[in-house]
C-alpha cells in the first residue's frame, strides 16, 4: 500500500480512512475516541469560563475558586496509571460508559451549588477522577491496541481533540454564559456528554481481535492479553520501575514544566488576564478558541513529526518556542488586540504539541506492555504542574493584581524544560527490558 504524505489531507486520509483490514470498525474507533477526549477537554475547559462568573455571584476568591481547579487538575493526572490498568482489566468500552455517566452526574448537580466545598466536591473531586479516566492515557491505550504503524500521528490526533474540545465549546460556552448565565452552559455540556455516551455505548470495541481484525500495521491477529496484576498495586509497581532509571525522571520533569505553562496558567486563567485588561470574556474565550484551531494542526503535525525526527530536538524546540510566547504575553496583553492575536497563534501551535514525542520517548523506553502505565504516571507530574499554576497563578494575582509575573515565570521554565529534554538518552528500551 502507497502513502501519499505530501499534504496535509493526504496525512488525514492515511491515518483515519486507508487502513488495511476493518478499515470501517477502526474509523469508528478512531473518531469515538477522538469524540470521548473532545468532549472531555471541552469539560474540563469550562473552569476557566466560570472564574470570574463564580466570584461575581458566590463572592468567591480567585484564590480560592483556583483551589478548586487545581485540585480538579491534579487528581485528572493522577488517576491516569490506574486509569490504564482499568482500561486493561476491563476494557475500553466499559470504562468510557462508566466515566461519562459520573461526569455528566457531577455536572448535572453543578447549578445547584452555593458553597465552595460543594463546587470542591463536584469539580475538585468527582470531575477530576472522572475526567482523568479519559485523559491522554485512553489515547495511548487505544493506540497502543489499533495500530502499530502511525502510533505517534494517530496519538497526535487524539492530543489534538483537547484543542479542538476547546475550540468548539469554549466560545459556545462563553456565549451562553454572557447571554443566560453559567447555568445553561452546564446543562449543554451535559447534553454533550450524553450524546457521546450513546456512541460509546452502540460502537466501541475494546480490541480489534473482537472484530476479527489485526492491528493496524500488522497481518497477524493478536488475541488481547489478559491484565492479571491488581488495579491499585500494578501501577505502582510500574512506577517503582520506571524511578530507577533517569529517562523517566527527566520526561516526568520536562512534562511537568508542560502542565505548569499550558492547561494550568494559560487554559485556566488567561480569560481573567484578558478580563483584567477590559477585554470581553466571549472575546478572551475566542483567543483559547483560536489557539484550540491552531493546536489541532500543530500537535497532529508533531505526531507526524516524531514518527520520522528525533523526539528530544522536536521537544527543545516546543518548549523553547513556547518560552518565548509566554515571554511576549504580558506585552501583548498592554499592547492591541492584534498582539494577542499574534500571541494565540504562535502559542497556539505548540499548546500540546510535547505530547507525541514524549508518549513515543516513553514507548521506546518502557516498551509497549508497561508504556501505558508508565506514561501515565509521567502525566501525573503534568497535572501537579498545572496544579501548581492554577493555583499559584490565582494567588499571585490576589497578591499583585496582575498575572504578568506568572507569565514570565512561566516563560523561563519553559526554557529550562528544553534543556533537559536533550539530556534524555536515544532509545534504552532494549537495555531496559534485558534488565527488567
Amino acid at each position: 500500500m502507497v502513502y501519499d504524505l505530501h499534504s496535509f489531507d493526504s496525512l488525514y486520509y492515511t491515518t483515519v480512512v486507508q487502513i488495511n483490514q476493518k478499515p470501517s470498525t477502526r474509523c469508528k474507533i478512531v473518531l469515538l475516541t477522538f469524540a470521548t477526549l473532545l468532549v472531555s477537554a471541552g469539560i474540563r475547559s469550562l473552569p476557566s469560563i466560570l472564574l470570574i462568573p463564580f466570584q461575581d455571584e458566590f463572592g468567591w476568591s480567585r484564590g480560592g475558586i483556583s483551589s478548586v481547579i487545581s485540585i480538579g487538575i491534579f487528581l485528572y493526572g493522577l488517576v491516569g496509571p490506574f486509569s490504564a490498568a482499568l482500561l486493561l482489566r476491563y476494557g475500553i468500552r466499559k470504562v468510557v460508559i462508566s466515566s461519562l455517566t459520573v461526569l455528566a452526574a457531577s455536572l448535572a448537580v453543578t447549578p445547584f451549588i452555593h458553597t465552595l466545598w460543594q463546587f470542591e466536591l463536584l469539580w475538585g473531586l468527582v470531575s477530576g477522577l472522572a475526567t482523568g479516566m479519559m485523559a491522554n492515557v485512553l489515547g495511548v491505550t487505544v493506540s497502543n491496541l489499533w495500530f502499530v504503524k502511525r502510533k505517534g500521528l494517530i496519538i497526535g490526533l487524539f492530543t489534538a481533540s483537547a484543542a479542538t474540545g476547546q475550540l468548539l465549546f469554549l466560545p459556545l460556552f462563553a456565549k451562553m454564559t454572557a447571554d443566560f448565565g453559567w447555568r445553561y452552559a452546564i446543562y449543554t455540556a451535559v447534553a454533550g456528554i450524553l450524546l457521546v455516551l450513546i456512541a460509546v455505548a452502540i460502537w466501541m470495541r475494546n480490541h480489534p481481535y473482537d472484530v476479527g481484525a489485526a492491528p493496524y500495521g500488522s497481518d497477524e491477529m493478536v488475541k488481547p492479553a489478559i491484565f492479571k496484576g491488581n488495579l491499585f498495586l500494578t501501577p505502582l509497581q510500574n512506577l517503582r520501575f520506571a524511578m530507577k532509571n533517569a529517562t523517566f525522571w527527566l520526561l516526568a520533569g520536562t512534562f511537568f514544566f508542560c502542565g505548569f505553562s499550558t492547561n494550568g496558567l494559560i487554559g485556566t486563567h488567561l480569560i481573567a488576564a484578558c478580563s483584567d485588561h477590559g477585554m470581553l470574556e466571549v472575546t478572551a474565550a475566542g483567543l483559547l478558541a483560536m489557539m484550540g484551531l491552531f493546536d489541532l494542526f500543530g500537535t497532529t503535525i508533531s505526531g507526524w513529526l516524531s514518527d520520522r525526527f528525533d523526539s528530544r530536538w522536536l521537544l527543545f524546540w516546543y518548549y523553547g518556542l513556547r518560552g518565548l510566547s509566554l515571554l511576549f504575553l504580558p506585552y501583548a496583553l498592554d499592547a492591541t488586540p492584534a498582539m494577542l492575536v499574534v500571541f494565540s497563534v504562535f502559542y497556539g501551535l505548540d499548546w500540546i504539541a510535547t505530547v507525541p514525542p514524549t508518549a513515543k520517548l516513553a514507548s521506546e523506553t518502557f516498551g509497549k506492555e508497561k508504556s501505558g502505565m508508565i506514561f501515565g504516571w509521567i502525566v501525573v507530574a503534568h497535572q501537579i504542574g498545572a496544579s501548581t499554576a492554577a493555583y499559584g497563578a490565582g494567588v499571585m494575582r490576589d497578591w499583585f493584581g496582575s498575572y504578568s509575573q506568572a507569565f514570565v515565570i512561566a516563560g523561563f521554565v519553559c526554557f529550562f524544560a528544553a534543556l533537559m529534554a536533550v539530556r534524555i538518552r536515544k532509545n534504552n528500551a532494549e537495555k531496559i527490558h534485558a534488565t527488567a
